[in-house]
């Protein structure tokens, strides 16, 4: 499963440059571009996402699998699908980006509560930013980080800078990894 998510990263979501053309969240330019929403919307990447992570958490004692939107949004969706046709519950949960402005003015949407044991989830870490924010906000509901899940980390500091929190971060899938493949196909269609 994960060399089939490898490829569909590669054909879907990866893009390389010799020269650092794609411009990234934080303004840096970079040869690499991950836009995993074409992997984590597609059907095959959401069976695949859904199955991969929920062996990482299984065991976990989690109850509630979410994080920063848009990026965590359908990976934990596909997690907590994937959860219930395997008999085990996981509930799935938002981060917003800024508190509802009306009616309960949470931060968290979904069936999570203080005190429940959690998994923090991301499509791309560079940073770490955007996931640091959705740790810090669900902490600040009372939730129980048990774990961090990044799709894929680009292995540009992201991950150190988690884990400086407290956090160990678990990849799905690493940059060199989808480099290893990318640069082994030399740009020939992968699913052949």
């Amino acid at each position: 499963m994960k060399e089939r998510l490898i490829k569909l990263l590669i054909d879907k979501a990866f893009k390389y440059s010799e020269e650092p053309v794609f411009k990234l969240v934080s303004g840096r330019m970079s040869n690499y571009y991950f836009n995993c929403k074409a992997v984590t919307l597609h059907p095959e990447g959401m069976h695949l996402i859904g199955n991969l992570i929920y062996d990482m958490i299984r065991d976990s004692g989690a109850r509630g699998i979410g994080g920063l939107t848009l990026g965590a949004d359908p990976i934990a969706d596909a997690v907590a699908y994937t959860s219930y046709l395997k008999g085990n519950p996981v509930e799935a949960f938002v981060v917003r980006k800024s508190a509802k402005s009306h009616g309960t003015m949470q931060w968290i949407e979904g069936n999570v509560q203080k005190g429940d044991r959690v998994v923090i989830v991301d499509d791309v870490i560079t940073t770490g930013k955007s996931t640091i924010e959705a740790i810090n906000k669900s902490k600040e509901a009372g939730l129980d980080i048990v774990k961090v899940i990044a799709l894929v980390d680009r292995q540009e500091g992201g991950r150190e800078n988690i884990e400086t929190l407290g956090f160990n971060v678990e990849p799905v899938v690493t940059r060199e990894e989808v480099m290893k493949v990318y640069r082994a196909t030399d740009g020939r269609d992968i699913f052949r």
